[in-house]
C-alpha cells in the first residue's frame, strides 16, 4: 500500500491518495474493503441489483454475485472471531447441529448449502443478532 503522510493533521487518518489507485497492491488490499462499502451504501439506500451493476458500470451479474457471496462469507467469518475467544470453539458451533431459527435441526454450515445465498444471510443475521444481544 502507498505510504501516506499523515504529519498534516488535515489530512484525516483514512485519506487515499488518488495515485494510490495506481498500484496493483493498493487496490487488491483495498478491494474487499470497497465492496463492504458499496454493499452497505447500496442497502442503506436501497438500490436495486439493477441499479447496484450500473453503479459498478455494468459488471457482469454473475460476477457481482460471487462478490457478494464472498462479502457475506467474510461478514460471517468476522462475526465468529468476534463471538468466540478460539478457532476450535467457533468450529465446533459452526459445525454442530442447532434448533435455533433458522438452521432448523442442522448445522450452520450445512445450512449454507441448503439453499442459495440467503442462508448465507441467514448466518450472518443469526451471528449479527447475536453480537447485538453481547
Amino acid at each position: 500500500m502507498s505510504k501516506i503522510d499523515n504529519t498534516d493533521k488535515t489530512t484525516p487518518e483514512f485519506f487515499i491518495p488518488i495515485n494510490a489507485l495506481d498500484d496493483i497492491k493498493t487496490r487488491k488490499q483495498l478491494s474487499p474493503s470497497g465492496f463492504r462499502l458499496f454493499t452497505g451504501f447500496c442497502n442503506c439506500w436501497g438500490f436495486n441489483k439493477n441499479q447496484r451493476l450500473a453503479l459498478l458500470d455494468d459488471v457482469h451479474p454473475q460476477t457481482y454475485r460471487k462478490w457478494e457471496r464472498i462479502s457475506l462469507l467474510l461478514g460471517i467469518h468476522k462475526d465468529l472471531k468476534i463471538l468466540f475467544a478460539d478457532h476450535d470453539s467457533a468450529r465446533r458451533w459452526f459445525f454442530s447441529v442447532s434448533h435455533d431459527v433458522p438452521f432448523g435441526g442442522i448445522s450452520p454450515f450445512d445450512y449454507l448449502f441448503q439453499g442459495n445465498k440467503n442462508n448465507l444471510y441467514g448466518d450472518l443475521s443469526y451471528l449479527d443478532a447475536w453480537i447485538e444481544m453481547k
